[in-house]
């Protein structure tokens, strides 16, 4: 066998080169998606006490922002935040926790309480949230609740992720509708918006992100979903705790455990996420911190 040469050595050298720099330009980070349960004022009993307008109680806070600092996550998407003093309490926490997010969103839509929210390490290039939209049943036109959170952020020079996040209508009964038919509308307006965004560019990097309060069997989630095969078309990234649960959410009245919360991905993310590396915090405060679980997503910021 002859020996390599000085020469010869050198397109070995460029590879490996190239190797380092696309590793580091593909590092990856992650993102949390978490409903808050509350993380706002409103009337609420605190140790056997009526409180008028109380804020979320600091036993739930704590281990909330635990749960939350734990993942070190470098961009955070959440629903049932309050108003901006709520959501500036919130960044504040976290940055006492060590994690500080100098880009953010707050969705203000048509519910005064409640409202979807981004935080983010990275730039936001472009904000397209919306804020009024609405549907009709029947004779009756109804706001989208909380809107449709809408922005793009900047992982790295040459990366994009554009992210949306939703959380439909609870299946709490109200006057106004049917809570189910307001939730088949709901996902249908969220669907024409995604539908919007992938037509005028098909190889997008779309995370959809939220509280959808239904399982993923019901005609909601397929609807957001889209057709199969189709260019539109999201995949349910499904990832589970350390015991390979995969639920999201306990109702504690009626004892049930069910999957609310879902992160899908367009097809052009789709390489872009590790679903190996992806998990649901798991915290042996989970319960005091919200009724829902968290979702942690890793990613490459590097088109595939």
């Amino acid at each position: 066998m002859k020996h390599m040469t000085s020469r010869s050595l050198v397109p070995l050298l460029v590879l490996l080169l190239a190797f380092i720099v696309t590793a580091r330009s593909a590092e990856e980070f992650s993102f949390i998606s978490y409903n808050l349960k509350n993380y706002l004022k409103m009337d609420r009993r605190i140790n056997g006490k009526l409180h008028k307008q109380a804020g979320k109680p600091e036993q739930e806070i704590l281990p909330l922002i635990h749960i939350i600092a734990s993942s070190k996550p470098d961009v955070i998407g959440v629903s049932e935040m309050g108003d901006l003093d709520d959501f500036t309490d919130f960044k504040s926490r976290l940055a006492k926790a060590g994690l500080t997010y100098p880009h953010s969103e707050l969705t203000l839509a048509a519910d005064p309480v409640r409202h979807v929210g981004l935080l983010s390490r990275f730039p936001i290039t472009a904000s397209n949230s919306q804020t009024t939209l609405t549907y009709k049943i029947g004779k009756q036109e109804l706001p989208l609740q909380r809107g449709i959170l809408d922005v793009t952020i900047q992982p790295a020079k040459d990366y994009r992720l554009r992210l949306l996040g939703i959380h439909l209508k609870s299946k709490r009964e109200v006057a106004e509708a049917d809570q189910a038919l307001m939730r088949r509308n709901e996902a249908e307006l969220l669907r024409a918006h995604i539908d919007r965004i992938i037509k005028q560019s098909p190889e997008i990097n779309l995370l959809v992100f939220g509280d959808f309060n239904e399982t993923r069997n019901e005609l909601p989630i397929k609807v957001i979903r889209g057709r199969y095969g189709s260019v539109g078309a999201l995949t349910d990234i499904q990832i589970s705790d350390d015991r390979g649960e995969r639920w999201t959410y306990y109702w504690r009245y009626a004892d049930q455990y069910s999957r609310f919360d879902f992160i899908f991905a367009s097809k052009g993310l789709l390489p872009e996420i590790n679903v190996e590396k992806s998990y649901i915090p798991t915290n042996p405060n989970w319960f005091l911190a919200s009724d829902h679980r968290a979702l942690v997503i890793k990613m490459s910021a590097e088109d595939r």
